[in-house]
């Protein structure tokens, strides 16, 4: 018997719950976002394998969804219906033997150990379609990165084990990027220091990293290339770490004491939610998207935690003041973070 850790990702999440409520959308390209209509401005929640293949994906604004896609079904976002779809989902991974460590809405990890954890894969996979009508991929992996990672191998509906056995011959050719934590950005830094592979990235000299992109993430990049991470999964329930709002404006903002005037307002929503949930503000940031499409973010951490609406508002106006006026302004978005536990 062997501890296993797998990540349990459901299939197209957001969409799949449409199709259920739709049934004659199955196989149609489906896209998800905003208030469901494409001439508005608003950006993709999710795509259907279907809309997928015409190169719509998740983040992309809905106008650019549309022109990829004309023939494609739009439909506005209902976050009570992904709630309850969610719960379902978890509420049959807390019947296996397993410590579920819930990360969101469409995944988990569940840490487990047995002798055959494939045939448990396939059992939570058969659970779960049965219980929810919903299709999940599971990666199997001995810690959560390559349990993650294998997920990606797995989809659609699919099982993939990747282990310190095979991670050189899965992972070691492709790149950075490929790595779960490695975005564009940083492989960009990466690739600009000549780490373009997952294999040379696992072979850098952690200390040499470490002096040019930090005591922390030089070491951290090190350790991801060569497929370490958390081995046990923790059974504590997911507590999202922020809550906030943004608004996608269909006429730009062009006066900046709009700009102010919208955040300020923001802010005081974002508080009022708050105040609902019982969780102070540890830290609040602003997000600006200016015209045509360029998005910027700014934080600051708060003297105290707090729920006052008013510090909130003079917070968000303050991180506002980091930003320079003069362009157009697209999105406006205000985020309180908590303290971590």
């Amino acid at each position: 018997m062997g501890y296993w850790v797998l990540h349990v990702d459901l299939d197209q999440f957001i969409a799949a719950v449409e199709m259920l409520r739709r049934p004659e959308l199955a196989g149609k390209p489906v896209v998800v976002g905003g208030t469901g209509d494409p001439t508005l401005r608003g950006v993709v929640a999710t795509a259907s394998y279907a809309a997928r293949e015409f190169g719509v994906r998740s983040g992309m604004p809905l106008r650019t969804a549309l022109k990829r896609c004309p023939d494609a079904v739009f439909l506005a976002v209902d976050k009570p219906a992904y709630d309850a779809a969610s719960a379902d989902v978890m509420a049959v991974l807390h019947e296996f033997p397993l410590v579920v460590e819930v990360m969101g809405w469409d995944e988990a990890f569940a840490g487990t150990e047995t002798d055959d954890p494939e045939a448990l894969a396939a059992d939570i996979q058969a659970a779960v379609l049965e219980r929810t009508q919903l299709s999940c991929s599971i990666g199997i992996g001995d810690n959560m990165l390559r349990a993650k990672i294998a997920t990606e191998f797995g989809k659609p509906a699919g099982r993939y084990r990747l282990t310190a056995d095979n991670w050189d011959e899965v992972m070691g050719d492709r790149p950075t990027e490929a790595l779960w934590g490695i975005g564009a950005k940083t492989a960009r830094k990466l690739a600009d220091r000549g780490l373009h592979t997952v294999r040379e990235l696992a072979a850098a000299d952690a200390t040499a990293l470490a002096a040019d992109l930090g005591p922390t993430m030089g070491p951290y990049y090190v350790q991801l290339g060569r497929g370490l991470g958390r081995r046990i999964v923790e059974g504590t329930p997911w507590v999202p770490r922020s809550h906030g709002r943004e608004v996608t404006y269909q006429e730009n903002l062009t006066d900046w004491a709009d700009v102010q005037r919208e955040i300020a307002e923001l802010a005081r929503t974002v508080a009022a939610e708050l105040q609902d949930e019982g969780r102070p503000a540890a830290r609040v940031g602003v997000k600006v998207r200016f015209a045509p499409f360029a998005t910027h973010t700014r934080s600051a951490t708060l003297d105290s935690p707090t729920l006052d609406p008013d510090l909130l508002e003079t917070a968000a106006l303050d991180v506002l003041g980091l930003f320079r006026p003069g362009r157009a302004v697209r999105l406006l978005g205000v985020r309180a973070e908590f303290e971590r536990p």
